[in-house]
């Protein structure tokens, strides 16, 4: 990956510049002195550190707080744990756009009024790591009773997906769905829409972003190049709302969420934000006046989190997501769904809940479990235990997230019945029901795919050695495997993601731009 320049210090007061391909611009020679910044970063300290000064520089901020009662007349809620949660929800509200943004950032078409971001964020009560836990929003989910906010209707309980539960009952039905789900009790709700989310952004100066491979969605407008780039709080909205990368979909922009955030720590904690108390006061001012919050939280709870995060480094936070199960769950009259891993799942919240670290060190182990490896021993004709010791090739997207089905290319009996088990058994999301192909004479096992969903293939190409890639436009995101009479075995295949430990668990350190 090239090097990221460090960007110079804007003027005041600060403009976000676009981001560019290749890194923004060098730092220009006239830059003070590093002694001279560790000084006014010792000062900032101080000044922000001491209690009286401190509430003064925060005085008035609250006036601007939109404020709503998501724990009103809630009954059998969890049991409080350690430290505080806090469910932070990110909308598709988009009133206070102007036109010329609308266009500019692809956000034209009528919003769902739904949550397209819900994240559960974990502060140790030692206020020394901060945990990040995403919550696909097409998450299975079951609404508990309630009345429709918008029709007033009584409802009783029903399966719906997680974003769907902010339409039917705002704030209020959104944490009693996740309180149900998590069994974590929620002390703190905050909601960000599209407008307050760009603006935070600006007032930060912008937030650099870095990566390994160019970035493309026509459907919001993303457009990097590897490298480093500098965004302004519309091309940041672009970048953690695009879904069309690859054939990852939700559970990609996920991650690039998490990029996102561990970026906003780093550059919050590393003394532009939180050692200077004016430009604190700034990003405070901005973000508690164009967010919605519960009414315990304010100005107050904002300068004890400065005051809390003031030491934080990038290795101080954590990201998860929700272990997953089945990434294609069929739900009637809802359609497909994410289903949880709800052993995993619940031994993840209970780790927010006893305020452990969720990436905590665990044994190295194989890739697949012992059942997993003797499947695919008996569909390649192998011994389970060889299965499970070859050692897996590392590819950009994870199997469990791409949809296969199986086609017999051949005259060979149950050919395409071992093809789909094996795929199955490391990891892929396979249909199960492999069909007969229009060929019976199919000498070398083809992949043909959808180009925008080339990542994908390339994955079940890697774990299907001498097969032939083939581009199908307009085939959809499920990727067809024509086995043909060179097929042998299926290799196994795991991503290339940094994410490591038992809950996928990646470190603010490990996802930041290196320096």
């Amino acid at each position: 990956m090239p090097q990221p320049h460090r960007p110079t210090r804007p003027a005041r007061p600060p403009q976000p510049q676009r981001a560019r391909r290749g890194g923004g611009p060098a730092r220009r020679r006239g830059d003070r002195p590093r002694w001279g910044v560790r000084l006014a970063a010792g000062l900032a300290v101080a000044v922000l550190g001491s209690g009286a000064i401190g509430h003064a520089v925060m005085t008035g901020l609250d006036t601007g707080i939109e404020r709503v009662d998501p724990f009103k007349d809630m009954k059998n809620r969890p049991q409080a744990g350690h430290g505080l949660n806090f469910l932070l929800v990110g909308t598709d509200g988009r009133d206070k756009i102007t036109r010329q943004d609308r266009r500019e950032y692809r956000l034209g078409g009528a919003p769902c009024h739904c949550t397209d971001t819900v994240m559960l964020v974990h502060l140790s009560a030692n206020r020394q790591r901060a945990s990040v836990v995403s919550l696909p929003r097409d998450s299975y989910a079951e609404l508990p009773a309630h009345r429709d906010e918008s029709s007033g209707k009584q409802h009783g309980p029903h399966a719906v997906k997680l974003n769907a539960a902010y339409a039917e009952g705002g704030p209020q039905l959104t944490v009693r769905t996740v309180e149900n789900l998590t069994r974590v009790k929620i002390d703190h709700y905050l909601e960000v829409d599209f407008s307050s989310f760009m603006k935070t952004v600006d007032a930060m100066g912008g937030v650099e972003i870095c990566t390994a491979k160019a970035l493309h969605d026509k459907n919001t407008g993303l457009d990097l190049l590897p490298g480093t780039h500098r965004l302004s709080g519309g091309q940041a909205l672009q970048y953690v709302r695009s879904r069309h990368v690859d054939g990852a979909a939700d559970l990609g922009r996920m991650q690039r969420q998490q990029r996102f955030v561990a970026a906003l720590v780093k550059q919050a904690t590393g003394g532009g934000v939180l050692l200077n108390p004016v430009k604190f006061k700034e990003v405070s001012s901005t973000l508690l006046g164009s967010v919605r919050a519960d009414r315990g939280f304010g100005s107050e709870q904002m300068l004890a989190l400065g005051q809390a995060m003031r030491d934080f480094t990038p290795a101080s936070s954590e990201f998860a997501s929700v272990p997953i199960g089945n990434p294609s769950y069929p739900v009637k009259g809802i359609g497909s769904t994410v289903k949880w891993d709800e052993p995993k799942a619940a031994k993840l919240f209970e780790a927010l809940r006893q305020d452990r670290p969720l990436a905590a060190p665990s044994a190295p182990g194989p890739v697949r479990g012992q059942a997993q490896a003797q499947a695919q021993g008996q569909a390649q004709g192998q011994s389970g235990l060889r299965a499970q010791q070859q050692p897996a090739v590392r590819v950009d997207v994870p199997p469990q997230q791409i949809r296969v089905q199986v086609e017999n290319g051949t005259r060979i009996d149950g050919l395409g019945g071992r093809v789909d088990t094996a795929l199955r058994a490391t990891g892929f999301d396979t249909t199960r029901a492999p069909v007969g192909g229009a060929s019976r004479n199919v000498k070398r096992t083809v992949i043909a795919y959808d180009p925008r969903w080339d990542r994908s293939a390339r994955t079940v190409s890697t774990a299907l050695p001498g097969s032939e890639l083939r581009a199908v436009a307009g085939q959809g995101r499920t990727v067809l495997v024509i086995a043909g009479a060179d097929y042998r075995k299926v290799v196994p295949v795991r991503p290339e993601d940094p994410y490591q430990g038992q809950f996928g668990v990646v470190t603010g350190d490990q996802v930041i731009c290196g320096k």
